[in-house]
């Protein structure tokens, strides 16, 4: 059995400096995304589940614990690994699509991936591919206030993995959308996933999006329980 995709260990977050005192948000939150798993966390708002993703995404650092991609300890590596790791291992998707309003649909899809050294052609042709994959390659040539709310957050999913990476975290990836257009984009979401065959990590408190996820998990006083 290959190593899991994503290791986080006894992770401890705590949060300082506010007027109540220190608040301690992860409390030795520990999980494994195997490969190709797709893995619901379900927690009420507040309970620490974005700041989880933004850790096990090294967007964010923990105060004790581990975090390990592909085998290598994260939390061992300088900034500049870090950053690398970030950019070409981890797609990150956000409740708010995010997208660069001056660009389009498809120059939104690309520039991660000339960040990234790829050749512009290699990199609009990728471009393209995602944005046939979630119907939308008549769309390509719009900018995100010309699109829908559902058309904005599958551009995300395309920019998400437009560097082919081997995670996926989504942080509530559906609910800024109406319940119709959110189980529509959710589908797709889920397709374009099985698709590329990545390992998923998505906080939902949607509990009809999370049962259609290969297993779910629950942050709770900040530590991961399962069901």
């Amino acid at each position: 059995m290959s190593d899991p995709a994503l290791i986080l260990d006894g992770i401890v977050k705590t949060y300082r400096g506010g007027i109540a005192g220190p608040v301690e948000v992860l409390r030795g939150a520990s999980l494994e995304l195997a490969r190709g798993e797709v893995v619901a966390l379900v927690a009420p708002s507040g309970a620490g589940k974005s700041t989880l993703l933004h850790i096990a995404g090294l967007l964010d650092t923990a105060d004790q614990g581990q975090v390990v991609i592909d085998g290598l300890d994260m939390t061992r590596m300088g900034d500049a690994a870090r950053t690398a790791a970030r950019r070409q291992q981890v797609g990150f998707i956000y409740q708010f699509h995010h997208l660069l309003p001056e660009f389009t649909a498809a120059e939104n899809i690309v520039l991660p991936q000339l960040a990234n050294g790829v050749p512009r052609a290699e990199a609009q042709a990728r471009a393209q591919a995602l944005l046939d994959k979630v119907g939308l390659s008549p769309r390509g040539g719009h900018r995100p206030a010309q699109l829908s709310g559902g058309e904005q957050q599958r551009v995300a999913f395309c920019r998400a993995m437009a560097n082919q990476p081997q995670i996926l975290l989504a942080d509530e990836p559906t609910g800024n959308l109406d319940p119709g257009t959110s189980d529509q984009v959710f589908g797709v979401l889920m397709d374009l996933v099985r698709a590329t065959g990545l390992s998923a990590l998505i906080a939902t408190h949607n509990l009809d999006l999370a049962a259609r996820m290969d297993r779910v998990l629950r942050l709770d006083a900040g530590r991961i329980a399962t069901g």
